[in-house]
This record gives structure tokens, sequence and C-alpha cells, in this order.
């Protein structure tokens, strides 16, 4: 029993010996700079190396043989086909009326009645107030009655010329004085309908600016603000690329987000003009207010249908790619069998207008054709992949 182990334990240490002697020979071959031994060592090593890597890539061969499922890309496709399209452009604007008016005062003197309050109804010409005439209406009564004893001259001396009695003189200066008193008060009525405020059109007192008693001076002094929300409109720009598809009378969704409300209106009015500062033209969109709940300068969101196609291809605008020329690409699938496998092709395409997550493919694609949606940008041109749809 000796005997064997002491052959065991002497086997053990000549393998290590040999080892490194193995080791400290390759080392010992680097450092002597042998270049001719160095060369053939490394060709050994290469035939080596060689050898594993042909073991290796028969190994992987059989394995991808065996196990194909879990080594192919997963997709998923969506098969597509033609269906109608229509582009909206997107604006916002606010709302105007064309009929709401600070009132300012005509003539200088104190506000001595106010004779409507904040939301009143008035109609157009209704009485919203007076200012103290500073006596303007007594001097207008004093010219009346001046240019009433003139028209009885004018008369009186009228009839008597049409006798052929008195001279032409005299009828002519009763003529000129009568016409001269009618239009002295003329001028005087019309100064003292000025201490009147009366409503310019129909509408609603929105704001009663300046109190009764107040003194109040023209051009200056706001009295208060008339507002008719009949003739509503929304106002906005339009990018001038859009001038030849936003036109009269066509049809806009109106949205306002602040009230919860969609409405369909029409382009009432589209501008001439082009302004060069941001080259944009404005259009304007009547919006019906039956309700009066519209209010001026309220914002609104406007969807105007620029662009119509009732066969468009349209496809999810994350699943396209671009190459180093700027062409744009998908991938489609080819050659699927009953096993869901096919090859992935890449296809160039060119794109229209896009709305929303979709764009419109204008060259590439025909109908019913199936491409990668999820996995599109983990695929390569002819590459095996399994498709999972429903999976």
């Amino acid at each position: 029993m000796k005997h064997i182990y002491t052959l065991l334990i002497v086997t053990v240490l000549l393998t290590a010996c040999g080892g490194e002697q193995k080791e400290k020979s390759v080392e010992d071959l680097v450092a002597s700079n042998n270049l001719e031994a160095l060369k053939q060592k490394r060709e050994e090593i290469d035939a080596k190396q060689q050898t594993l890597a042909d073991q290796l890539k028969l190994i992987n061969d059989r394995i991808s043989e065996l196990d194909t499922i879990k080594k192919l890309p997963l997709v998923t496709t969506l098969t597509i086909k033609s269906e109608k399209f229509e582009h909206y452009l997107e604006l916002q604007g606010n709302v105007q009326t064309k009929q709401n008016l600070v009132i300012y005062p005509e003539m200088a003197g104190t506000l001595t009645r106010v004779y409507v309050k904040e939301g009143q109804y008035v109609t157009k010409g209704q009485l919203l107030a007076t200012i103290d005439d500073g006596g303007l209406s007594q001097q207008v009564a004093q010219l009346q009655i001046q240019a009433d004893l003139a028209k009885t001259t004018f008369e009186r001396q009228e009839r008597l010329w049409e006798q052929k009695i008195g001279s032409e003189i005299q009828y002519l200066q009763a003529k000129s004085s009568y016409q001269a008193q009618q239009r002295a008060v003329s001028q005087l009525k019309s100064q003292l309908s000025k201490t009147t405020v009366r409503a310019p059109f129909t509408g609603v007192i929105d704001d009663v600016i300046t109190d009764q008693g107040s003194v109040v001076a023209p051009g200056q002094s706001q009295l208060m603000r008339i507002v008719n929300l009949d003739d509503m409109y929304i106002e906005t720009d339009v990018p001038e690329s859009y001038i030849s598809n936003v036109t009269a009378n066509k049809t806009v969704k109106v949205e306002f987000p602040i009230l919860g409300k969609s409405l369909e209106a029409k382009i009432r009015q589209a501008g001439n003009f082009i302004n060069p500062a941001n080259r944009t033209f404005k259009i304007e969109v009547a919006v019906p207010n039956k309700d009066k709940s519209i209010k001026p300068n309220l914002t609104a969101k406007l969807k105007i249908n620029d662009y119509t196609n009732d066969t468009a291809i349209l496809i999810p605008q994350s699943i396209i790619s671009e190459n180093a020329d700027g062409e744009q690409y998908i991938y489609i699938i080819e050659n699927k069998n009953a096993d869901n496998k096919g090859n992935a092709k890449r296809v160039i395409i060119e794109t229209g207008k896009s709305q929303g997550d979709v764009i419109e493919v204008t060259k590439g694609l025909g109908n019913t054709v199936e491409i990668i949606q999820e996995g599109a940008r983990s695929v390569n041109d002819g590459q095996t992949v399994k498709v999972i749809n429903g999976l």
C-alpha cells in the first residue's frame, strides 16, 4: 500500500513540474528573442484557435437548427389597406365682435344721470345717460322764440310781396332773417343733443365705468362699455402656404376648451393681404351664439380640412426610419409560412401629410401589405423573423 501512495505522489509532482516546465518554456521562448521559434509557436497557437473556432461554429449551427424560435427576432405586424384620410390644419384664435364699444361723452360737464346698470339689455338709440347742458337748453328756447318771430315776419312780408305791396328788398331781408334764425336754432339743438348719451347699437351694458355726478370730458372720460354678443366671430392668422386651401365658406371645427363646447362654423372672410412680418393672412370664422355663452377674447381651437384623400395608405409614424441618404424606409414581411416565420424586407417610401400618430404614404407601398410594427427598429434587411400577432 505504501508503494501505491508513493507512486501517486511522484506522479502528481511530475505532472505539476511538467506544467511549470511548459509555462517556463514559453516564457523562456519569449525571453530568448528567437524569431524563428516565436513564429513557430504562434503558428501552433493559431492552428489550435482555428480548430476551436471551427468546432464552435459547428456547435452554434446545430443549436440554431434545434432552437430557432428562441433566437428569431419577435415582431408584430400590421396589414395596411387604403382608407379615407382627412388632414386638418390646427390653429388657435380669439373670439371677437365688431360691436364691442366703450362710450365716451361728446360734451364736457357733470354726468347728471345714468339710466342703465351693468348687465342691462338696451336697444339702439335708447337713452343711457345725460350730461348737464350748462344752460344750453335755455339758449335754445330763446333762439326758438326769435326764430318763430322771424317766421311770422317772413310769412307776412311774403303775402304782401305776392300782392305787389312793399319792396323786394324788404321781402328778401325777412326771408334771410328767418333762414338765419332757423340755422342758429338747428345748430344749438345739435349741441344740446350731445348732452344725452344714447346706445349706438342693440346690446348689453357690460360695465358702467363712470359714476353719476362725475365731471366728464370728450375723448377722455369712459362712460360705459356696450357689447353685442349676437354677431361673434373668431379671428386668427393662417400661414401663407395654405392660401389656396383655406378659403371663404369652408367648414371649420371649433372647440372652446374652457367651455367644453364644440361646434361647426364657416369661414366668412379670408384676407387678401399677406403680412410681410410673419407671412400670414387673417381669416374670420362666424360663430353662432344663441345661448350667449361665448364671450369676446375667449380662446378657441380651429380645425380646418385642407386636404382629403379617399384612398390613402396610412402607417404609424413611429415605425419609419431614415438612412444616411435621407431616405425614409420601413420593413415589410415576405414569404411568411404557416409557422408565422418570414423575411423582413426594407422598403424605401415617400410620405405626405401627417395627422396625429399616422402619416400618409404617397409612394413605395401598395394595398394589403403586411408591415412590421413593433420590433421594426431591431431587424435587418433579409432577416428571418417570427410574427407574434395575437400570441
